[in-house]
């Protein structure tokens, strides 16, 4: 098997410390924009960028074959979870939602055996209950000063993680040989027209002005955009199971980006939690790309 080179290496830590700002940039704009408004803004910039790719690279017919397909799994993959995370970023940290979201392959691996009969082994067994366990000690993280709703959010940020789950059996079962591109600026897109009513609903009275706007762009045009770009080239040169190294990677960003620019603490709980969650990440994807959803 190839090694992947230092400037692969690179590229992978660049793009995992620009997922890991995805939850700083949530923290900051989604108290200003609301969830909902926010999100597709996010999806709205994050098409603009990858639109013209699709059309340069000549994607547009692979498309209009499969978009049926492409708007069920944007609704599981995009629309949904996305608004399902912002809401959870308005009660609880940057590091904490990172961690939460690296369940992920677990939640895969879950729906994989659930609903498409697939083998768990036992590394995969014993990986869902330290993930399980990891999450317990998350819920009861003492430097997370929750509101009125906040008991919803870590349940939140767990169903969305859940969906995901959905979404890459879906399109490991049913896109099959779509490519990453097309996949990700037709849910983009779909997302984009499902969330427009509802975000024009849930619009601020006044837009906000100001530098916040730079969080706005940040989360849709580099995290979202350029983050998938990076992504799928990675993909196609060192492959899935080693660019979804990524999964461990964002949680060290995510929590350093909390602590240097939100004051974020770091607690005991949250160590432990983390540890527990990605060994549980660890044996689940062992021998297997349950995530090669993301291709």
């Amino acid at each position: 098997m190839q090694k992947v080179s230092l400037k692969e290496f690179s590229e992978l830590v660049i793009l995992s410390a620009i997922w890991g700002s995805s939850f700083l940039f949530l923290r900051l704009a989604t108290p200003v924009f609301g969830p909902v408004f926010l999100i597709e803004i996010r999806v709205l910039s994050g098409l603009i960028v990858l639109l013209p790719l699709v059309l340069l690279l000549g994607k547009f017919k692979e498309f209009k074959s499969n978009w049926k397909m492409i708007a069920i799994v944007s609704l599981m993959n995009m629309a949904v979870p996305f608004c399902f995370f912002a809401f959870s970023s308005l009660y609880i940290g940057a590091g904490l939602l990172s961690i939460i979201n690296a369940t992920v392959p677990m939640f895969t691996a879950l729906v994989a055996y659930t609903y498409y009969g697939e083998k768990l082994s036992k590394a995969s067994s014993l990986g869902l209950m330290f993930g399980f366990l990891g999450v317990v000690a998350l819920m009861f993280n003492p430097s997370e000063n929750l509101g009125s709703l906040g008991w919803l959010a870590i349940p939140s940020a767990l169903f969305a993680c859940s969906l995901y789950g959905v979404a890459i059996n879906l399109t490991a079962k049913k896109l099959k040989g779509v490519s990453g591109l097309t996949i990700t600026a037709g849910g983009l897109l779909f997302s984009t027209l499902v969330l427009l009513p509802f975000a024009f609903l849930s619009r601020p009275e006044v837009l906000p002005q100001g530098n916040i706007w730079w969080s706005v762009f940040a989360l849709g045009v580099i995290c979202t955009g350029l983050g998938f770009i990076m992504f799928y080239r990675l993909v196609d040169r060192i492959g899935t199971s080693r660019a979804i190294m990524t999964t461990y990677l964002i949680p060290l960003f995510s929590i350093l980006w909390g602590s240097i620019f939100l004051s974020e603490g770091v607690t005991l709980n949250m160590l432990f939690g983390c540890m527990l969650v990605l060994l549980g990440v660890g044996l689940t994807t062992k021998k297997s790309n349950s995530s090669k959803v993301r291709e």
